[in-house]
């Protein structure tokens, strides 16, 4: 059964039996059965976490003629400042249009704590309704109200009456889940709940028999390509390229995706999920409500993963053959652009830190290119990663660490210090560490750069190899940077904070 009767969505912590803490080699994991005995485990010591506000706005932030409005103290939602460069060129690159992304807040303070915030967020709504005539406010509940017990769902059912723009409450208290993808969740549940009807104002009503038909055979062959804040338009067009090559029409959801045209992502003939990770709450919706079959295995990063891919959605729609003339055609030219960069990069060692598929799929394209892989750090550890730990474990000969942490930089540092890499791959704000040992490293994503599909292949590796040639300004980064950690701790097991519930090491 659906959650999205439910005001907001399970933590995944209870619908997924998410953890976010291992640490140990890949041949460790799988003797654990992969997600068996792993999640029991806690630290004793936790340096820091990614908090359900940061993945959550940069989806939302993205939404046109949206206003968000920040239930909750004055400084959640800072990280919109950032990503509004993102909604910028964003917007650009698809309407050609540079438009800030607004957002307010209904700053609580330690009074509103005492008697409520609920006033407050009603004149906020009635405000941003008012001056910025939206199609769409999206009431983003933060920690204070949660635990203060504001009814943010009530408020907005007494108060949509008053105001033209549709409201969508988003839930993304901190405190109630350790795992930031849960914001994907909260997304989701509130578009699922408030932006898939179609409107009624339909003023095509003299349509001609052919059209119906047409419309029909156009809708039968038109898939939900769902799309993630992590990625560009680059990587947009390059999918929908490949998609393109099969007969197939794109609807691209939900991030830049209009409000007043969300509807149509329940008339497509398949969802086709980008990352299980994030996709997995609203495919299964779509599918519960809708009957949209769906795929959620792989993510298109790396040849053999894109090709895997391209393959599962050609066999829903049997267009196998075309599938394997299009692989054909772009593996060779392919590789043929990659013998340049394969010689440079064999025996390079490198360590990979991002959310579970971003860094799995990524360390399998590295392996692909003749790195070796030394370590991978995923944010957290649920069912949807199983398989590509097997991949990576058989295409991988050399037995490497393995990290699941909700960043934890302490462990991190650590780790980098006793595999020496050569380079590091992570979030743009989580090179820092690996920058200051001296350690070359790249972004393992950027909306302004391509990564996904054949393109994104040839296009990581060639920003690689310019990296790695010329690693100076680290190396000497390193000599005038010091980091907030004792020679004792480098000397240390860098996973001995991990306990088990009994409280043991989790050996």
């Amino acid at each position: 059964m659906t959650y999205l009767e439910n005001k907001e969505p399970p933590k995944r912590e209870d619908r997924l039996k998410t953890c976010i803490t291992y640490g140990g080699t890949i041949c460790g994991l799988s003797k654990k059965s992969k997600s068996c005995c792993i999640n029991d485990s806690e630290r004793g010591f936790s340096q820091g976490s990614i908090c359900l506000l940061l993945p959550a706005l940069g989806m939302i932030n993205s939404l046109p003629d949206n206003v968000v409005l920040l239930h909750g103290a004055i400084g959640c939602g800072g990280c919109s400042h950032s990503q509004n460069a993102n909604a910028r060129s964003g917007g650009n690159l698809r309407w050609g249009k540079v438009k800030d992304a607004l957002w307010l807040s209904t700053a609580l303070n330690e009074a509103d704590v005492i008697s409520g915030g609920e006033i407050k967020l009603e004149k906020a709504i009635i405000e941003a309704d008012r001056n910025y005539r939206p199609a769409t406010i999206t009431v983003v509940a933060a920690c204070v109200p949660g635990i203060i017990g504001d009814d943010v769902d009530g408020v907005i059912e007494r108060i949509q009456p008053q105001v033209s723009a549709r409201i969508i409450p988003v839930h993304c208290e901190g405190f109630k889940t350790k795992i930031w993808a849960t914001a994907y969740d909260a997304v989701y549940h509130g578009i699922g709940r408030s932006l898939l009807e179609k409107p009624e104002n339909n003023k095509n009503l003299n349509i001609s028999e052919f059209e119906k038909l047409e419309e029909k055979y156009k809708l039968s062959r038109t898939v939900n390509l769902l799309n993630v804040s992590s990625m560009g338009r680059v990587d947009e067009v390059e999918l929908s390229r490949l998609l393109g090559a099969l007969g197939l029409e794109t609807n691209i959801f939900p991030v830049f995706s209009k409000p007043e045209e969300m509807y149509k992502v329940t008339h497509a003939a398949l969802s086709i999920s980008t990352c299980p990770t994030h996709d997995d709450y609203l495919v299964k919706f779509l599918e519960e409500k809708f009957q949209i079959p769906y795929i959620l295995r792989h993510m298109p990063i790396g040849i053999e993963n894109t090709n895997k891919w391209i393959r599962d959605i050609a066999a829903f729609f049997g267009l196998e053959q075309q599938a394997e003339k299009l692989i054909k055609e772009e593996t060779r030219e392919l590789e043929a652009a990659l013998s340049e960069f394969k010689a440079f990069f064999k025996g390079k060692r490198v360590f990979v830190s991002a959310g579970e598929f971003r860094a799995l799929a990524t360390a399998y394209l590295l392996a692909e290119l003749g790195f070796e892989i030394v370590g991978v750090r995923s944010f957290h550890h649920d069912e949807f990663a199983e398989t590509e730990y097997e991949k990576l474990e058989k295409a991988v000969k050399n037995d490497f660490t393995i990290n699941i942490a909700n960043v934890q930089p302490f462990e991190e540092v650590n780790l980098l210090k006793k595999l020496k890499p050569d380079v590091f791959l992570g979030h743009w704000n989580g090179n820092g560490t690996a920058s200051k040992l001296g350690i070359a490293t790249h972004v393992i994503y950027n909306t302004g750069l391509s990564y996904i599909g054949y393109k994104g292949v040839y296009e990581l590796a060639r920003r690689l190899y310019r990296q790695l040639k010329n690693p100076l300004f680290n190396k000497k980064l390193s000599k005038n940077a010091r980091l907030p950690y004792t020679e004792q701790w480098y000397k240390s097991e860098p996973f001995k904070y991990i306990k088990n519930q009994g409280g043991e090491a989790d050996e």
